[in-house]
């Protein structure tokens, strides 16, 4: 992929000065000349109409709606099967969380089509909600007539277990770097609260290495116990401490890292109990630049925070629904500038 060459900090300071948020964003992403892309409407080679998005058992659900919206007139082609974008956010749920989805879709993550796509025409990021499938058939038929209200969903072929978690993040990262043609995959969870304008800018930012890994990083000792929370069964591989590795609520792989695990064969990965630790053990075997942002791990909203949780009491917010909601009321979360003021 074309890298466009992303703006400094002289370049932020000089045009963002009075700028409302989305204008700072569309200076940002025009510089890396990647706007005809956002909207996934443009391609540089002709596009084809495609009814439904989907890449072995993964599905776009935007994309397939928006297709079948515009039929098969010359609108159709506004639909491309692998759009360009600066990022694609996947917020990984369950078919328990649906209180959390509403509470995201009242506060952050947008609440509809619509805007969802301004979103994405305005920071370059596309979110979707990731899950996956159940036996239970009840529940996949209260996920139907939500997807059918929304249309924000990535589904993906993993069973929803906790235990699988490491497989579901796996089969994320494939589905969405077949689906989308994005710089950066960002795997988050339903229980933070996100600036996107931020994540944005964080993303827009230049950098030399094509292979990175970016969130909050950590070390620690490795849980042996069995009764313990993070218990570890293959604990005596790694030995006393943990290597370095991002916190599992929300973290980032460039595109040539999600290329190589997209190649991956099923089971050719060796997986451990926490999926933040699997993630961490398949970037420690990758020659990977790691960028740690604790603006990815704020305890509070800050002129500076991108991701906002209850570190170090849960990994994510202790009460998301309630949380979310007294969060985004507040102004310091969601009206403050993108940049602070030193930096604009």
């Amino acid at each position: 992929m074309t890298r466009g060459r992303s703006p400094g900090r002289g370049y932020l300071r000089r045009r963002s000065a009075g700028l409302p948020r989305h204008d700072l964003l569309r200076h940002l992403l025009r510089r890396r000349h990647l706007r005809a892309g956002f909207r996934g409407v443009r391609a540089t080679q002709a596009s084809r109409t495609v009814s439904v998005f989907r890449c072995g058992g993964a599905e776009d659900t935007l994309r397939t709606f928006r297709s079948k919206l515009l039929g098969d007139g010359d609108e159709a082609r506004l639909v491309v099967p692998r759009p360009k974008l600066v990022g694609l956010v996947g917020v990984q749920t369950g078919f328990s969380s649906a209180g959390r989805r509403a509470a995201l879709r009242s506060t952050w993550f947008p609440s509809n089509s619509d805007t969802l796509l301004r979103l994405e025409q305005s920071t370059g990021l596309a979110f979707r909600f990731v899950i996956g499938r159940t036996k239970d058939v009840k529940k996949m038929e209260e996920l139907q007539r939500e997807e059918e209200k929304y249309h924000d969903f990535l589904f993906i072929d993993v069973e929803e277990q906790y235990l699988r978690l490491p497989y579901k993040t796996l089969a994320f990262f494939k589905a969405a770097f077949d689906l989308f043609e994005a710089e950066y995959y960002i795997k988050a969870d339903d229980g933070i609260y996100l600036r996107p304008d931020r994540l944005a800018t964080l993303l827009a930012k230049e950098r030399s290495h094509p292979r990175t890994y970016i969130g909050c990083m950590k070390k620690g000792p490795v849980v042996t116990d069995p009764k313990m929370k993070w218990y570890e069964s293959s604990g005596h591989l790694i030995g006393y401490e943990y290597f370095m590795h991002a916190y599992g609520p929300i973290y980032i792989i460039s595109a040539e890292v999600a290329a190589a695990l997209s190649e991956a064969r099923n089971g050719s990965l060796r997986t451990f109990n926490n999926e933040d630790v699997t993630i961490g053990s398949w970037m420690l075997a990758m020659d990977v630049n790691y960028e740690d942002v604790r603006a990815m791990c704020d305890p509070r909203c800050t002129a500076t925070s991108i991701a906002v949780w209850d570190i170090p009491r849960c990994s994510g917010l202790c009460d998301p629904v309630a949380r979310l909601k007294e969060l985004h009321n507040k102004s310091m979360c969601s009206k403050s500038p993108t940049l602070p003021p030193e930096d604009r």
